[in-house]
């Protein structure tokens, strides 16, 4: 596979991330928030748990080491981060949560800095600072007044609370899994999520009500179950091995910006704050892995978050 084909599959992938919130956007007006992730993560899982069967095959030895490492995976990155991510998106619109999201690489670099004790440097401080600034002005609106009264979107929260449980699922496994493969983690902290949803729907009004949903909401489903989870991740993880982490990680900062473009194909509208926020935001990611300024490889705690965007938005 040449150069050109990756960089082809890797903004195909972006685009199906960002998209993952016009998508989602839309499904949560008509369905509820633990529905629809098990729907998506029930059809996801099934594909993943296949391909993994065909490509790896099962190890025990690998699943029994690994166990509890994929319940946890499973508990934070899948069902944490996806019953916050669409219940904020029932709060607040897909832009603010895809330019929330953007920030994600670098609130890994601080929870690994937390957790890993790993140390946080100069360019990496000054990064998160920047991104900072962009997300609190996507969240305020750029109103001094909002900062000052603390009268924030509830929508913005949960979806950076979402945000938080994605970082985490990052650090904990490159804390607690012993040589499990992409693929593995990937399928078996799907399945478990997925299956740690499915009691939850019950209590909801119209649970299990996909079939009765009309071809726009579970084409949105669909879409992002296959190609904003399984077929995505794939071609990110060819991306990855073909030409690295560190320049594939780049490619991650289009997701705001297909969100945004597939926004305005819709009929949304774009604030200017949204728009300057996201810059920030992108600009502190980028500074902090060095991109911006030439070097050679990006900070090792983005190359770690990278590796593990598989399942975004």
């Amino acid at each position: 596979m040449n150069k050109w084909l990756i960089f082809i599959l890797l903004i195909l992938s972006t685009s199906f991330w960002g998209g993952n919130f016009n998508a989602g956007k839309l499904a949560v007006e008509h369905m509820e928030p633990f529905s629809i992730a098990a729907w998506r993560f029930g059809i996801a899982a099934i594909c993943m748990l296949i391909l993994l069967g065909i490509r790896e095959r099962f190890d025990g030895s690998m699943f029994k080491r690994n166990f509890w490492a994929y319940v946890l995976l499973g508990v934070v990155g899948v069902f944490g981060f996806n019953v916050l991510f669409f219940v904020g998106l029932k709060h607040t619109s897909a832009m603010n949560g895809s330019l929330i999201m953007a920030a994600n690489p670098l609130v890994t670099v601080l929870l690994s800095a937390l957790i890993l004790r790993e140390k946080i440097t100069k360019r990496q401080a000054i990064g998160i600072a920047i991104s900072l600034v962009g997300v609190v002005s996507v969240i305020t609106k750029g109103s001094l007044d909002v900062l000052l009264s603390m009268d924030f979107s509830k929508g913005d929260l949960i979806i950076n609370a979402g945000s938080i449980c994605w970082a985490l699922y990052a650090v904990l496994g490159k804390k607690y899994l012993k040589q499990s493969t992409a693929l593995a983690t990937t399928a078996y902290s799907m399945a478990v999520g997925a299956l740690l949803m499915l009691p939850f729907t019950a209590l909801e009004a119209g649970s299990g009500a996909f079939f009765d949903q009309a071809i726009s909401v579970q084409g949105a489903i669909l879409f992002m179950a296959l190609l904003g989870s399984v077929l995505a991740y794939l071609w990110w993880n060819q991306g990855i091995a073909k030409i690295g982490a560190s320049k594939t990680s780049i490619f991650f900062n289009l997701v705001p910006i297909w969100t945004m473009v597939i926004s305005l194909a819709t009929g949304g509208t774009i604030l200017t704050v949204q728009v300057v926020g996201g810059i920030l935001v992108i600009s502190g990611v980028l500074f902090s892995s060095g991109f911006s300024f030439g070097a050679k490889k990006a900070a090792p705690e983005i190359d770690d978050q990278v590796a593990l965007q598989k399942t975004q938005g």
